[in-house]
């Protein structure tokens, strides 16, 4: 894990003081999405308007890099390409599709492009594709994805929006 930028620590704090509940919890993993720095800050900027509301990655992924799979409840911080913060947020569900299951209404909850599931299935499969090539693997229809619903966004002091309604002080 890389070490996080001054505003990772930041949110959290801020997270926590309006949170109590969360006092003991360690600062949940940073990240940001995708493997470029236009669609990176692209989805982290969703994410703080509420408008990604879902993620996609590969249960490739997961095995490849020896990573556990997050479950319903997990908190994650959402940065830019630079490390800088920009929101928490909670997993609240999660399913294991093939790629050519996937739905158009789970296409539109990740916000991204037109919304359809032409653009996530084109952009998703070009990005899998990229990831996997690095590692002498190779996509296909039939792959797994993990999709993932996400929620309970609280952004970070130096945006406008803060989105804290799911999480309560209790």
């Amino acid at each position: 894990m890389n070490l996080p930028n001054h505003t990772v620590l930041e949110i959290w704090k801020s997270f926590v003081q309006q949170h109590p509940k969360y006092a003991n919890t360690p600062r949940p993993p940073h990240f940001y999405f995708c493997d470029n720095k236009q669609d990176a800050n692209l989805c982290a900027e969703l994410v703080v308007q509420n408008i990604k509301q879902a993620t996609a990655p590969s249960v490739w992924w997961y095995e490849h890099y020896n990573e556990s799979m997050p479950k319903v409840g997990y908190l994650f911080i959402i940065t830019d390409w630079h490390g800088t913060a920009k929101a928490i947020i909670e997993i609240t569900k999660m399913k294991l599709a093939r790629f050519k299951d996937v739905t158009e209404a789970f296409a539109y909850a990740e916000g991204e492009g037109d919304k359809s599931l032409t653009f996530w299935k084109k952009a998703h499969k070009e990005y899998y594709s990229r990831e996997m090539e690095k590692a002498g693997a190779y996509f296909n229809e039939n792959m797994l994805i993990s999709c993932v619903s996400i929620s309970g966004q609280f952004s970070s002091p130096n945006n406008l929006l803060h989105r804290d309604k799911v999480f309560s002080n209790g």
